[in-house]
Formats: structure tokens, C-alpha cells, sequence
């Protein structure tokens, strides 16, 4: 089990974070995600996930992940 934390400065709200989990929890392997607002934070958890993969998935769901 391995942990990926991204930062994704433009989530505020409730509407944010579901988009963002849902398109994650597609990505193969991700087994949970958690976003935390205040932090913009989102944690993803899994075994051999696909940081591409993930930040292309918090792409599609309409943000981007802070470099």
C-alpha cells in the first residue's frame, strides 16, 4: 500500500472535493481518496498507483494539481 499527497489549490466546496474523489477512485489501484479544503490536500491511497495517471484524473474532473 503506498500514499500519493497532491496539492490542488483550486478546490473550495463540497462540489469540488466530489468531483475530484470521483474521477480519482477510477484510477486502477487507488483503493481511497481524501480531501481535506482547508489544507487543499488530496490523499490517495492504493497499491502501485499511477501518479500520472491521478493528477490526469484531477485534470478531468476540472483542476489542476500544484507543482
Amino acid at each position: 500500500m503506498s500514499e500519493l499527497v497532491l496539492t490542488v489549490p483550486g478546490m473550495t466546496c463540497g462540489h469540488c472535493e466530489a468531483a475530484v474523489k470521483g474521477e480519482v477512485t477510477k484510477v486502477t489501484g487507488v483503493t481511497d481518496v481524501a480531501v481535506d479544503l482547508t489544507t487543499k490536500l488530496v490523499t490517495v491511497s492504493g497499491d502501485g498507483i499511477d501518479r500520472a495517471a491521478v493528477v490526469a484524473a484531477i485534470d478531468e474532473a476540472g483542476f489542476e494539481v500544484a507543482s
